[in-house]
């Protein structure tokens, strides 16, 4: 399995606040999410801003709808790899991530317009990742058996991985295979606060358990020293 890379949730209010982080985090963080919060606030701009500092951008928008209508906002979110301005230094949209539960034909419809528009344009698709269930849901009976039903249908599908938490990611990793991408929210270091996550794992939990990419968010954001904290993180995953 490649190496374990942490990914930023940046959940913040306004742009000014992300670009103060991004350029303090700079030399430590290369991939940034960038989830309902910030594209709603505003839209392709962050995006296209982190794209052309050079950055990952994984896109977590849960994508769920009619097959179709999945279909048109995957082309459209494969567009944002293309620079506006011709920049030559603009890092194309890395991964995004679409919802298990719209099932099997809307997450074809997903990998295909993907596919499709990656090669109209000449850019590399970006990474497409199931989100399974959240790990702000409480630990169930059953929970295992679904998450892994949702990764084999996300699999089936055409799908690069799921996102899952890691009470999920061993057995995911075990029944699918070690090219089969699992992305791990919830990563808390061992002192932090829960907050409103229920199902939560520190770095070092999440890679042994099998996990490719980590998403961390307050812990960082919250800080008094984001870049101390990140740098903390990085380290205990080394270890």
């Amino acid at each position: 399995m490649k190496k374990t890379q942490l990914i930023l949730a940046l959940d913040l209010e306004t742009f000014e606040e992300a670009r103060v982080l991004i350029d303090e985090l700079a030399d430590s963080v290369e991939i940034f999410k960038v989830g309902s919060q910030m594209f709603t606030a505003h839209g392709p701009f962050i995006t296209r801003y982190l794209q052309s500092r050079g950055k990952k951008v994984f896109l977590d928008l849960k994508f769920h709808d009619i097959p179709n209508t999945v279909a048109s906002a995957v082309k459209s979110a494969v567009g944002l790899s293309v620079s506006p301005n011709g920049d030559t230094g603009f890092a194309p949209l890395y991964m995004m991530t679409v919802h298990t539960v719209g099932g099997k034909e809307m997450l074809e419809a997903a990998v295909q317009a993907a596919q499709a528009q990656a090669k109209a344009l000449g850019v590399t698709r970006p990474l497409i990742v199931g989100v399974t269930v959240l790990t702000s849901t409480a630990k169930e009976a059953n929970l295992e058996a679904l998450v892994l039903e949702r990764a084999r249908l996300a699999k089936a599908a055409g799908l690069d991985g799921v996102v899952a938490s890691v009470e999920e990611a061993a057995l995911i990793r075990r029944e699918l295979g070690k090219d089969f991408l699992i992305v791990t929210p919830g990563i808390r270091p061992a002192d932090a606060s829960l907050n409103d996550q229920k199902r939560v794992a520190t770095p070092q939990a999440a890679i042994q358990q099998g996990s490719n990419f980590l998403v961390v968010g307050r812990p960082i954001l919250q800080a008094p020293s984001p870049r101390t904290a990140a740098l903390k993180i990085l380290e205990e995953m080394k270890r």
